[in-house]
C-alpha cells in the first residue's frame, strides 16, 4: 500500500524499492550459486540452506514485483512471501540447533510452522486483510527468529569462529528495521525509509549466505571426521 507519491520512471511506481528488491534478488542468487559450487550435496545442512535461498529468491521477485505494480495481488504475494522468508530462518535455526541429532522433531515443527503460515495466508485472503494483525505476526515471527539464532550464536560463540557473520546478520537486522517503522516523505520523491530498508539489506543478505556456507562446510567436515573415526 503507497502512503506517499512517487516519482515514475517509466511504468514502475516505486523505482528505488524496486530496484532495491531487484538487487536483492541478484545477490540472493549469487550467492545460491557461489553455495551450490563450494558446498558438496552431501554436507547435513546442503538441501535446507538451497530451500531458504530459494525461499528468498521468490520473496525478493514478487516484492520486486509490488513495487513495480502496487495492486491487490502483488501486495498480498509480498506480504505472503516475506513472512514466509521468516518461518523458513526459523525452520532453519531449528535444524541447525535440534534437527540434525533429531530429525523427527524438524519435521514436526515444519508442519507447524507450514500450518501457521496457511492459517495466517487464508485469514488475510479470505476473512479480512488486516495491515495491523499482519505487523504484529510479523514481529511476533520475527522476534522468534531473532532470539533463537543469537541465543545459538552465543552458546557456540567461541567454538564455532564463523558464527559471528551471524551475529551481526541478526543485529544488523533488527537495527535496520527501524528503517520500516520511520515514516518520512520520498527524497526527491523516490528514495523513502521502506526503499532505505530494502538497499540495506543487500549487504546483510550476502553475509548470512556466507554464513551458511562456511557453517555447512564445517558440518560437512565433521560429518566426515566422525565417519573416519567409525
Amino acid at each position: 500500500m503507497v502512503e506517499w507519491p512517487f516519482s515514475r520512471f517509466l511504468f514502475i511506481q516505486e523505482p528505488a524499492s524496486a530496484v532495491a528488491s531487484l538487487l536483492n534478488g541478484l545477490a540472493s542468487l549469487v550467492m545460491l550459486c557461489r553455495y551450490r559450487t563450494s558446498v558438496p550435496a552431501s554436507s547435513p545442512m546442503y538441501h535446507t540452506c538451497v530451500a531458504f535461498a530459494w525461499v528468498s529468491l521468490n520473496a525478493w521477485f514478487w516484492s520486486t514485483v509490488f513495487h513495480t505494480r502496487d495492486t491487490d495481488l502483488t501486495e498480498k504475494m509480498d506480504y505472503f512471501c516475506a513472512s514466509a522468508v521468516i518461518l523458513h530462518s526459523i525452520y532453519l535455526c531449528c535444524v541447525r540447533t535440534v534437527g540434525l541429532q533429531h530429525p523427527s522433531v524438524a519435521s514436526a515443527f515444519r508442519a507447524l510452522l507450514l500450518l501457521l503460515l496457511t492459517a495466517h495466508v487464508s485469514y488475510l485472503s479470505l476473512i479480512h486483510f488486516d495491515y495491523g494483525y499482519n505487523l504484529v505476526v510479523n514481529v511476533a515471527i520475527g522476534v522468534v527468529n531473532m532470539v533463537w539464532w543469537l541465543a545459538w550464536c552465543l552458546w557456540n560463540r567461541r567454538q564455532l569462529p564463523h558464527v559471528h557473520k551471524c551475529m551481526v546478520v541478526v543485529l544488523l537486522l533488527q537495527g535496520l528495521s527501524l528503517l520500516e517503522l520511520l515514516d518520512f516523505p520520498p527524497f526527491f520523491w523516490v528514495l523513502d525509509a521502506h526503499a532505505i530498508w530494502h538497499i540495506s539489506t543487500i549487504p546483510v543478505y550476502i553475509l548470512f549466505f556466507s554464513f551458511l556456507e562456511d557453517d555447512s562446510l564445517y558440518l560437512l567436515r565433521e560429518s566426515e571426521d566422525k565417519f573416519k573415526l567409525d
